[in-house]
């Protein structure tokens, strides 16, 4: 099991950065914050490139920097890559000579360039000078690169940042390929909750310097609903459901896909053939897409319907003029958030405990790699 103790405070004249918190980073570890959070600068503070750092960090027992000993080991010592928003690579070169410049400095290198190539899915673009490829290309070759100096841990700076939807998607697929045949711990920095979601196991939140939460991807998310709710200042994220589910169908012939929730089920359009039956898809519904009716709904269009019983209620401070409420509904264990006037809420006169059936359409159901 891969560990990272953070332990240090980094001040410049307009930000100050201040964390401790030890992570596990096994698989893919999100941090998630707006611009400005300390996202970027955590990253840099890991790899060494900060120099104004009050502290320690310590990687699988490892004391890469402790100040208080005066002692830090060099960047290119600590067997860390980061990878930046923009590629930052040999513009003269073409593509292999980028990367053959990278497994140069790995001395004793076991992987093969041939064999990263083929990963990183740049066979075809291996003589192609750099900046003859698109962005996205780019991008898989600086992610290559890192990879030829075999680090013990992948830093990612918001590799998506700069592409168009369909580049992204191919990237958070390859990124977790990646990570799931190189068996190597990724932290991954970016600005989209939907994107981590994705593809991360655990996720850091960051604002203004600080730690906001750590913990479960899903069960981090449904925090953020109860922050965003009690300090709108920290509107983190729209509220929602973070949900990963098996697929019992990827089509029932009417072009909808099927998951399973214990005895009930959740559909949403069909998505491309790469999914399978009994494949864990991650998706999330947004609490505003979600209605609550006191009786089973009769003659809906509206395709889902699930049974469930109010947990919670908690009133929003989100926007004093709409008055509404956040409403936690467990349906066959699983938390549901939603998101409703506090007119409706006393209309209906909803409490805690009371049994209800939550409503949705296909497309509310949303994932990001697709």
């Amino acid at each position: 099991m891969t560990k990272l103790n953070l332990d240090f405070s980094l001040h410049y004249k307009a930000f100050n950065f201040t964390i401790k918190k030890a992570l596990d980073l096994t698989g893919i570890t999100g941090v998630f914050g707006h611009s400005g959070s300390g996202k970027s600068t955590l990253l840099r503070a890991i790899a060494g490139l900060e120099k104004n750092i009050s502290g320690s960090i310590i990687f699988n027992k490892k004391t890469l920097i402790d100040t208080a000993q005066n002692f830090s080991v060099k960047p290119e010592q600590r067997n860390i890559s980061l990878v930046f928003q923009d590629s930052r690579l040999f513009p003269h070169l073409t593509v292999r000579d980028n990367l053959t410049y990278a497994a140069k400095r790995c001395v004793n290198g076991q992987l093969k360039l041939t064999d990263i190539l083929k990963l990183t899915e740049l066979e075809a673009l291996a003589d192609a000078n750099v900046l003859e490829i698109s962005s996205g290309q780019r991008q898989r070759v600086a992610l290559a690169r890192a990879l030829l100096t075999e680090p013990k841990l992948l830093l990612l700076d918001e590799p998506l940042s700069a592409l168009d939807q369909l580049s992204k998607t191919k990237l958070l697929r390859l990124i977790v390929k990646i990570q799931q045949q190189l068996n190597i711990p990724i932290l991954y920095v970016s600005h989209s909750v939907d994107e981590l979601q994705q593809v991360c196991d655990n996720i850091l939140v960051l604002s203004q310097g600080k730690v906001v939460s750590y913990g479960n991807i899903h069960q981090t998310i449904h925090q953020l609903n109860f922050l965003c709710t009690r300090l709108p200042s920290e509107q983190l994220i729209h509220q929602q459901t973070s949900l990963s589910l098996p697929i019992a169908s990827t089509d029932n012939g009417q072009g909808l896909m099927v998951l399973t929730l214990a005895e009930q089920e959740i559909l949403l359009p069909r998505l491309p053939d790469m999914f399978i039956k009994n494949q864990q898809l991650r998706c999330f519904i947004l609490a505003s897409d979600i209605s609550i009716c006191l009786n089973e709904p009769q003659n809906s269009t509206i395709v889902n319907q699930l049974s469930g019983q109010i947990k919670a209620i908690e009133s929003s401070a989100l926007d004093e003029s709409t008055h509404s409420v956040l409403i936690t509904v467990i349906c066959s264990a699983q938390e549901f958030f939603v998101h409703i006037s506090s007119y409706s809420q006393q209309k209906l006169a909803l409490a805690i405990n009371q049994q209800v059936y939550l409503q949705f359409k296909a497309g509310a159901v949303r994932t990001y790699l697709y």
